[in-house]
């Protein structure tokens, strides 16, 4: 059970590495570097397409790697490998 939540947790790493390299950058200009991209934050700029499916495959991908961690932690702190 404890290698194959490892060996999930792996393949989950390295796919969300590969879908945040994916994403387009949001940066237009020097000024949005210096004031942290509020405008952005704050418009009314909703992602469509292609950006839109990575932004929800990252979410997932980032909450399972959440819970497999949780799940690793809590198995090895029960000695259950």
């Amino acid at each position: 059970m404890y290698n194959t939540l490892l060996l999930a947790i792996l393949v989950i790493s390295v796919l969300l590495i590969i879908v945040i390299t994916m994403q387009p950058t949001k940066t237009n200009s020097a000024s949005s570097a210096l004031t942290g991209g509020a405008e952005q934050l704050f418009g009314k700029q909703k992602a469509r397409g292609f950006e839109a499916v990575l932004q929800r495959v990252t979410v997932v991908l980032g909450i399972g790697f959440f819970v497999l961690a949780l799940a690793l932690a809590y198995l090895t702190a029960n000695g259950m490998k």
